[in-house]
């Protein structure tokens, strides 16, 4: 009889994913809360839904990139290190969006719950991370 290791078992192996996404989701969304001018949770509290599709954009697109990176990973820590390298370039990808659009700021117009450019906000988070994902080797 062969003798599993309890580590590599795949239900364990399953929360072990699991239990490290949810925690650098969380650190991830503390990161993120401090790049924007608003408070996210209390805006989504008050019923702010471009905040929330903005934040749930980031949510989707950080889990995204943890995916890709699950599938690929060599190591935990590389695992680890992967997610939030391709967190730091969805908030690059916030700033850019927030240069590259002049006419308005994006902070102030999620904030004021602009609908569309949360929405845009959240596709760009998503696709990116399909990007980002992708490139992880």
């Amino acid at each position: 009889m062969m003798k599993t290791n309890f580590w590599s078992h795949p239900l364990v192996e399953t929360a072990g994913y699991f239990s490290v996404v949810v925690l650098c989701l969380i650190v991830s969304m503390v990161l993120f809360e401090m790049v924007t001018k608003y408070n996210n949770w209390e805006e989504i509290k008050n019923g702010n839904l471009s905040v929330a599709l903005a934040t749930g954009g980031k949510i989707f697109g950080v889990v995204n990139i943890f995916r890709f990176s699950i599938q690929q990973h060599t190591s935990l820590p590389t695992m680890i290190g992967w997610g939030l390298y391709g967190f730091t370039l969805l908030v690059f990808a916030y700033w850019l969006f927030e240069f590259l659009t002049p006419k308005f700021h994006v902070d102030e117009e999620i904030e004021n719950d602009n609908r569309a450019v949360g929405f845009i906000s959240m596709a760009i988070s998503i696709s990116l991370s399909y990007v980002i994902g992708a490139s992880i080797a």
